[in-house]
């Protein structure tokens, strides 16, 4: 049966959201997809759940196709599980914890591998029983503190989730591969472009991880790749780090005026004018040693401040910092830090105090503020940097030599053209939005929560793991970003909400009955149909309405049934033609 417009529930909008940042929220919003309900919260209406069971039913195939076998748990869950593995704690404000009437604990589930590998345990106990894969396809919750972009950020979202379960690591290597190949597949199909990208695993934890990221200028994500194939995201790059270089025989360090420079161009100016180098070149911010003051506040609450020093060419990332200092919070210090720590002159900070006293920084210093190195800071370097006096900076401070610090850290940002650390070339950096990702959990969560099997000695050995997940609503708006044009939404074929859209127009009975012909012999032919049948509704508003829908064909039956046609649009190419009444199907 054909899908009518006169009983169909479907309101589209002429104006455009008011809160809508990007196109795919602006047009899934106008064309009657989805109708905000709070902040990162969407409802789902028939034309959304169509597409988004498209999606689904793609995914399904190759997960069926890649031998995974599909399971459902609840979004509400116990909070014990999460306890047990650390990441109650873990996910800090990401998660939403609430309590039932007797005050017991629950949480919106972010993600499910606690209860997966619950249900493992649950029911297996020999090798014989592995390998094994399940997925789900769930919604999530996370508390982002600023959703946007629709559905591409939420609070909550649709994920499709598949865990596998292997006794020894060559087994969970060749589960990772089997999933691995099968997003390759989705993707290809859904027609997304994709690039696979090494990850930091964050809070998921395990060893390998990669992210399958669509390269778009909307992304929320930077990832970098060079000509050689080297590609990660960017909190996952390393610095190629430099040889050591010999300390003897340098001149010691010099101490000098350097009043009003505070910043690193400020201080790089005053070198040039004054301490010229013996080589001829001049002075740039990469010679000087900037040191940033970071806050790490950790998840009990607990705050320290940081100094990372790192080349003055370079700014913190915070992004990348989050990720060197995970699961604690960090932002830039702020007076009030500064306040409690006299000893840090704002401008003139560094990590050596003239005549051997006490330095400021390290542990080991007058603060006991922890001091942690750029990777590129290598033993044998020279630097300009803070004397730790107001308006003092010191030349030629060496690096392993005059000052030492308590360990190393990527916090500094990557630029295009740094160098791969795989030797392949310079880098470029592109924006992306991560699409999927998978993980080798390894027995990090099988560890914690007892999941061990009996091998072929009988001897109980801990089960290892991989998480592979895939946001299937996140890909429903990317393919809308991708899919449109001033008229509205294009959807491709694999998941349009329909495969036709028929529309009827003017008011002679004989156009009705011609188009009720036409859209028997499509649905004869297999083909689902959208009919827009409304009987007091202009022609304009029925065209404007098709185009804004997105289904990929629209057949106009009106003014020509007269003459024996009607046309036939193509909403990808944009052409329109006109075919014999009898020749729609064919023309399909």
């Amino acid at each position: 049966m054909p899908t009518r417009l006169t009983n169909y529930f479907l309101k589209t909008l002429r104006e455009d959201p008011s809160d809508a940042e990007v196109t795919s929220h602006r047009l899934l919003v106008r064309a009657g997809y989805i109708r905000r309900q709070a902040p990162g919260i969407f409802a789902w209406l028939p034309l959304g759940l169509r597409v988004k069971a498209k999606i689904e039913a793609i995914i399904r195939d190759e997960m069926t196709a890649a031998g995974a076998h599909e399971v459902h748990f609840p979004a509400l869950l116990p909070k014990e599980p999460y306890e047990v593995t650390g990441r109650y704690v873990d996910y800090g404000d990401g998660m939403f914890r609430l309590a039932d009437r007797r005050g017991v604990g629950y949480v919106l589930a972010p993600t499910h591998e606690e209860v997966f590998t619950l249900l493992v345990k649950d029911l297996y106990n020999s090798y014989k029983d592995l390998p094994l894969s399940i997925y789900q396809i769930q919604d999530k919750y996370r508390d982002e503190a600023r959703p946007r972009a629709g559905l591409l950020r939420g609070r909550e979202f649709t994920m499709k989730d598949a865990y596998s379960f292997d006794y020894t690591d060559a087994g969970l290597d060749v589960s990772y591969q089997a999933q691995r190949d099968a997003y390759e597949r989705i993707f290809t199909r859904l027609g997304l472009e994709y690039v696979i990208v090494k990850a930091d695993a964050g809070a998921m934890g395990g060893s390998k991880s990669e992210e399958f990221l669509h390269p778009t200028p909307v992304g929320e994500d930077t990832f970098v790749r060079s000509a050689g194939g080297y590609a990660a995201n960017v909190e996952a790059f390393t610095t190629l780090v430099p040889a050591a270089l010999p300390t003897e025989a340098l001149p010691a360090p010099t101490v000098f005026d350097s009043p009003n420079t505070p910043t690193i161009q400020s201080l790089v100016a005053l070198a040039n004018a004054g301490q010229p180098r013996a080589d001829g070149r001049e002075w740039t911010a990469a010679d000087t040693l900037k040191n940033v003051v970071l806050a790490v506040t950790q998840l009990d609450g607990t705050r320290e401040l940081v100094v990372v020093g790192m080349p003055g060419d370079r700014d913190a990332d915070l992004k990348r910092a989050e990720v060197a200092f995970q699961p604690a919070e960090v932002e830039p210090a702020n007076d009030d830090d500064f306040a409690k720590f006299p000893g840090l002159i704002k401008g003139y900070i560094g990590p050596w105090v003239e005549g051997g006293e006490k330095p400021v920084l390290g542990e080991e210093s007058t603060t006991g503020i922890r001091y942690l190195l750029d990777p590129r800071v290598v033993t044998g370097t020279p630097w300009i940097t803070g004397a730790n006096e107001a308006e003092k900076h010191v030349f030629g401070l060496i690096a392993g030599r005059d000052f030492t610090a308590d360990g190393f850290v990527e916090v500094a940002d990557v630029r295009d053209g740094d160098p791969a650390p795989d030797g392949s070339g310079p880098i470029e950096t592109a924006r992306g939005m991560e699409i999927g990702h998978v993980f080798q959990l390894g027995r990090k969560y099988a560890e914690a929560l007892g999941l061990k099997v009996l091998d072929e000695n009988g001897k109980l050995v801990t089960v290892t793991m991989g998480s592979y997940g895939i946001g299937v609503t996140r890909i429903l708006a990317i393919i809308a970003e991708l899919n449109n044009d001033d008229k509205g939404l294009i959807w491709p074929k694999a998941v349009a909400p329909f495969d036709v859209y028929v529309v009827a127009t003017g008011k002679d009975p004989a156009v009705y009955a011609a188009a009720e012909n036409i859209v028997a012999d499509l649905e004869a032919s297999g083909r689902d149909v959208l009919f827009d049948d409304r009987p007091k509704v202009s022609p304009g508003v029925k065209f404007r309405d098709a185009e804004l829908i997105g289904v990929p064909r629209i057949v106009i039956v009106g003014r020509g049934v007269a003459d024996g046609t009607v046309e036939v649009w193509n909403r990808t190419t944009g052409d329109r033609v006109e075919v014999a009444l009898d020749g729609v199907v064919a023309a399909l």
